[in-house]
């Protein structure tokens, strides 16, 4: 009798979360969110790595030549290696003002420097990151389709357009949450969809 071939083994991702709340305490929904993904993500074989960006003390940058030739911050150099290291980058923030808050805009301009994500070595635009795909997770209290078609969805595109796509990383998905201060059986439904794409990667 014919032996079956036996099934290949699925291979995993290596994917980096970005947890972007400012605000360190544990009961955030971006946390929550983050770690269902995570949950799905390992129980599916994937590797992940998470960076908890208001947990890290780093400095903001103040002038052209400290993004160019100024020293990474020491604290910020597992970040910069967990990004180098991901095949697929995970971003959660909060919406405020209309984009990210200014400490993930501050630890994205601080860990995407010249040699590392663009640039340093032939072309200065050179795309470093390139062969990494990204999604971005925005939680918000007004609707989702509101942001997205009544306010254009500017911060998001910008941060897709100027950031990520700049330093080649694509594709970017979107994963937009709105109404997060409703019912509590919402909250539930995101984060069960949040664990279904950490189980598929993406």
């Amino acid at each position: 009798m014919r032996e079956r071939a036996a099934a290949a083994p699925t291979i995993g991702k290596r994917i980096t979360l970005l947890i972007g709340h400012p605000d360190p305490a544990p009961g955030r929904f971006c946390r929550a969110l983050s770690q269902a993904y995570a949950e799905g993500a390992r129980r599916a074989g994937h590797e992940v790595r998470t960076v908890d960006v208001a947990k890290i003390d780093f400095p903001v940058l103040r002038g052209k030549d400290d993004w160019e030739t100024g020293p990474l911050p020491e604290n910020l150099r597992e970040s910069q290696d967990a990004i180098g290291w991901a095949e697929h980058i995970v971003l959660v923030f909060p919406l405020w003002l209309g984009t990210m808050p200014a400490l993930v805009k501050a630890f994205l301009e601080q860990v995407l420097r010249p040699g590392f994500a663009v640039g340093g070595g032939g072309s200065p635009w050179e795309k470093r990151l390139s062969g990494r795909s990204a999604r971005i997770v925005v939680t918000m209290g007004m609707p989702a389709f509101v942001y997205r078609w009544v306010f254009g969805a500017h911060g998001l595109k910008g941060l897709e357009r100027n950031v990520l796509s700049f330093v080649g990383i694509r594709p970017v998905r979107e994963t937009l949450i709105g109404g997060v201060e409703g019912k509590p059986e919402a909250r539930t439904k995101w984060l069960s969809k949040m664990r279904a794409l950490g189980e598929e990667g993406l």
